[in-house]
């Protein structure tokens, strides 16, 4: 075929895939391929919507189409863009193959090459007697740019369109915030971000793990990029995180009582802490311990960034939803399971499913004291169940481990109460060093209470359960119920409380006018009495 430049060559259609991730500009600049490249209106149509959506994946598309025009006028190919444009219909099905389709279509009608990334399109086109140059993903990506700001302590590092970049360098718990090179033009971003997106597009171990109008999260191996524009932000942002170092269970300080309780007792745990001081990378230490143990470990993450070893798979939420990641994980069964970043009241419900259902979890959230991811499960999960789903809560701070807290259910009278009739079913939150009661957990009314225990009310509560003793209290108690009845009475014990009676004319003189005689009684007695008639 003669082209319209004078260029001679065979005919090539695109399908987005190649388009998306630039491999297409690979193969001109390389000479692989030259003549007539044919970009079906479909594939520009779909390219345009998911643009208008605020898909990075779109305008990296559009980007590569306009790097093809320039070389169209370099004499190198000629580009042609035939078809119809896509319908509604073929846009809202686009996942279910509609679009690539018509590209195959095309490519029929032409006589031409399909150039094609996806898997799935170039085993259909092999059916369909298409002709088809396919080409893998790549296992490794080239660089795209960004390596060139992270030194071997730097955390993350932080672009905004017109601002300078900053990077957060040191460790949890010594972090410095520093600015690390000038401001970068709006143009600058975008085509960082562009090359992000076609490295991520052309390797299967990277993914685009959260892709929404206007916000962008890809995990590139270690890399996790967060890629943000209006109108989400206020302006063009790239973000990027990576781990600054992998540490092994052995690598932390803790007791061997606490080793020994996560290596082979607790199986509820929950991994808490402020951003950024280490959490997720406890978790992973752990998640390998367990398999090196022995033990069958999964993840559950969005993204998937935990450093673990190659033999714990690593699931996301299927089809966007941990919800229906569960009810994989329940057919698997893991021994050990790890959920990261447990945030929406969903999390919850999933972690409580699957602790019910034996499987050991491990769950990382986001709190700056221990209790407070005990409060995090509070109205979400039935109170009554979060003991028996949670049974060891390890704070991370600065990268190491704080306090650890264990939980027990007991059915008993709260700290500070007296009354026997107050029993009810409490979750006693005890520090696992030292095993002292710092919290307790119980419904008062409609009401969850959060009791801090202080020395005052243990020793309040301790004395409360000790029995009376009796031949000290009774003597005293008969000198003083004399003095005001007319000495018919009988002194009887139940429990923690005295039961005086006395005949019926004696009744309101023992109670006095409003409970004033009683009350003195009580005091000066010590123990809780309750008139009744003879």
């Amino acid at each position: 075929m003669k082209t319209q430049n004078n260029v001679d060559g065979e005919i090539y259609v695109c399908d987005t895939s190649v388009i998306v991730d630039g491999r297409i500009l690979e193969l001109v600049q390389s000479g692989t391929i030259h003549g007539s490249i044919l970009i079906s209106k479909a594939t520009l149509g779909e390219l345009e919507h998911q643009a208008n959506s605020g898909r990075e994946t779109g305008f990296a598309g559009l980007t590569v189409l306009q790097k093809l025009r320039t070389l169209e006028k370099e004499g190198k190919i000629t580009l042609e863009f035939p078809g119809s444009r896509p319908t509604q219909f073929q846009i809202d099905k686009a996942k279910s193959g509609e679009i690539d389709a018509a590209i195959r279509d095309l490519a029929r009608q032409m006589n031409a090459t399909l150039i094609s990334g996806d898997k799935v399109q170039h085993e259909v086109a092999l059916a369909e007697g298409t002709k088809v140059m396919y080409l893998r993903s790549h296992e490794v990506a080239s660089e795209v740019g960004f390596e060139k700001y992270f030194t071997p302590d730097t955390m993350s590092v932080h672009m905004k369109e017109g601002c300078k970049v900053y990077a957060k360098k040191g460790k949890p718990g010594e972090v410095k915030f520093e600015e690390i090179a000038p401001a970068l033009s709006v143009n600058e971003i975008r085509d960082l971000a562009k090359s992000i997106v076609e490295a991520t597009e052309r390797n299967r171990a990277y993914y685009i793990e959260i892709e929404r109008k206007g916000a962008t999260v890809i995990q590139m191996a270690r890399y996790r990029i967060v890629i943000t524009k209006p109108p989400f932000s206020d302006g063009f942002e790239i973000t990027i995180v990576r781990p600054i170092r992998s540490m092994e269970f052995e690598d932390y300080e803790m007791s061997q009582k606490l080793r020994g309780r996560l290596t082979s007792h607790a199986e509820g745990i929950i991994i808490c802490g402020p951003p950024g001081s280490g959490k997720s990378t406890f978790a992973a230490a752990l998640a390998n311990h367990y398999s090196r143990w022995g033990k069958v470990v999964k993840t559950m993450e969005s993204p998937r960034d935990l450093q673990v070893d190659d033999n714990i798979t690593q699931y996301a939420p299927l089809e966007g939803r941990f919800e229906l990641t569960n009810d994989i994980m329940l057919l698997v069964r893991p021994d050990y399971s790890i959920y990261d970043e447990m945030r929406k009241t969903e999390d919850f419900e999933i972690y409580a499913d699957m602790r019910m259902a034996g499987i050991g979890l491990v769950g990382v959230l986001h709190a700056n004291k221990a209790i407070d991811a005990v409060q995090r499960f509070i109205n979400r999960v039935e109170l009554g169940l979060i003991s028996q789903i949670v049974d060891t809560i390890v704070l991370i701070k600065g990268g190491s481990i704080g306090k650890v807290l264990t939980l027990e259910y007991k059915v008993k009278v709260p700290s500070g109460m007296t009354e026997e009739d107050l029993a009810r079913p409490v979750i006693e939150v005890h520090d696992f060093e030292t095993n002292k009661l710092e919290y307790e957990i119980y419904t008062f009314g409609e009401e969850t209470v959060v009791l801090p225990i202080s020395a005052e009310m243990e020793e309040k509560s301790r004395r409360a359960s000790e029995p009376i003793d009796e031949e000290k209290v009774l003597p005293v108690l008969e000198r003083l119920v004399a003095k005001i009845t007319r000495g018919n009475f009988d002194i009887e014990f139940e429990g923690r409380k005295a039961i005086v009676y006395v005949g019926s004319k004696d009744v309101p003189a023992l109670i006095g006018k409003g409970g004033k005689n009683i009350m003195r009684l009580e005091k000066e007695s010590g123990v809780k009495i309750d008139v009744r008639e003879r």
